[in-house]
């Protein structure tokens, strides 16, 4: 009996002591009423994280509620707060709102100053590189870590470039830079020279869609200065005045075509945007912007813009330079993954960076019929002269240049 009372007692102990655990638990597990609150607001404001930041917790303290993390959407946390304020929940917002203008002492705004800047999801060079930026883009800043740099481009992508890819601005530094002539360089890559001669000291390299500061022409060079202020000099074969090759663009399909080809064995890149490496979206990407237009970044938001002209593999209401996606299709219980995307060239085929920028056939009877992406390929969409607003056409923004309008009034 005894032993029974040893065994049985440590373990009914046990038993009660672990309710009253579990119980105690419960109770200091009290429900957040601002989380729901929270939610709502990133999944209207911020759904698509790269693009948007709403990064907001609440902790409790006392009978409210402190709002903590930070945002680029003072939108999102104003909603919040009226939303909070309409339930009468208590709360100290302490949300710090970006841009913070005084930890980059009013430089708010940068511009690409290499020929390729790379940027990346995390303040280090081991991080994953997202996208990268090219010479002369403009972007806004919104904090800054070490000799890092939070940043967004002009189709909204977020991520961080170093110190060495960006020169930092004041809004009135940028609206000055923007007011002055600008040349485009046209090549796929080449450089830019200490003297009008391409035998003098190389200043950089550039690809294609770079943009500098046009001095003056100077023979068969250009005199460009650079973000930074650096001066060099470009062959006049090799670029053009920007408002001048505005000015001549027409961004036909052949056109598209064209500017594909010319990138042609360029090597598969993760996160690349330029003629240094480029992956799927990277490329259609590049096609379209040194064809006037600034489209999303990533496949999974370029397939949202543009008119749909497909969903069944009838290749023959395609037309060049749409736009093929491919990935997995929605089930009952998994939703689409856009994971691929192409551009129709005609003749069955179409152009894509995967491994490198090749052509792929879409003929069955063809030797070279790539069945891989045939079987995952999901819809075309026609973006080309097409009104969206995920579209930004260089003709009808200020991206490089100040509007007329504001160039009078200063």
């Amino acid at each position: 009996m005894k032993l029974l009372r040893k065994f049985y007692l440590p373990l009914v102990l046990g038993i009660v002591l672990s309710a009253t655990s579990c119980e105690d638990k419960t109770v200091k597990e009290e429900k957040n009423p601002t989380d729901e609150y929270i939610a709502e607001v990133k999944r209207e404001y911020a759904p698509d994280g790269r693009v948007a930041l709403f990064d907001v917790k609440s902790e409790k303290q006392g009978d409210s509620y402190v709002l903590k993390g930070e945002s680029n959407e003072t939108e999102a946390v104003e909603s919040l707060k009226q939303k909070l304020e309409a339930e009468n929940i208590k709360f100290k917002d302490s949300i710090r709102l970006l841009p913070d203008a005084e930890e980059l002492e009013n430089k708010t705004r940068g511009v690409v100053k290499i020929s390729v800047a790379n940027i990346r999801d995390e303040p280090k060079h081991s991080a994953q590189l997202v996208t990268q930026a090219t010479l002369g883009m403009p972007l806004k800043v919104f904090k800054k870590k070490g000799g890092w740099y939070y940043v967004q481009t002009p189709e909204g992508y977020l991520g961080w470039v170093d110190y060495g890819g960006i020169q930092n601005m004041e809004e009135e530094e940028l609206r000055s830079w923007k007011k002055t002539d600008k040349l485009i360089y046209l090549e796929t890559a080449g450089f830019s020279y200490e003297e009008p001669d391409s035998d003098s000291q190389r200043v950089s390299d550039l690809v294609s869609g770079d943009i500098l500061e046009l001095v003056e022409r100077q023979g068969k060079f250009y005199e460009v200065r650079y973000p930074s202020g650096k001066k060099a000099f470009v062959e006049t074969a090799y670029a053009q005045p920007y408002l001048e090759w505005l000015e001549n663009l027409e961004a036909t399909e052949e056109d598209l075509i064209a500017t594909g080809k010319d990138l042609m064995g360029t090597p598969y890149l993760w996160g690349g945007t330029s003629p240094k490496g480029m992956d799927c979206s990277g490329f259609t990407k590049t096609v379209f912007f040194m064809n006037g237009v600034v489209i999303p970044r990533d496949a999974s938001q370029q397939i949202h813009t543009g008119e749909e002209v497909d969903t069944e593999r009838n290749f023959e209401n395609l037309e060049k330079g749409d736009l093929l996606f491919f990935g997995k299709p929605a089930t009952d219980s998994t939703a689409e993954r856009v994971i691929h995307v192409g551009m129709w060239i005609g003749d069955n085929k179409f152009i894509h960076s995967m491994g490198e920028v090749h052509i792929s056939n879409f003929d069955q009877d063809a030797d070279d019929f790539d069945e891989y992406n045939y079987n995952r390929y999901l819809r075309t969409k026609r973006v080309l002269n097409k009104e969206d607003e995920g579209l930004i056409y260089l003709k009808q923004s200020d991206l490089f240049t100040l509007p007329e309008a504001e160039e009078v009034k200063m």
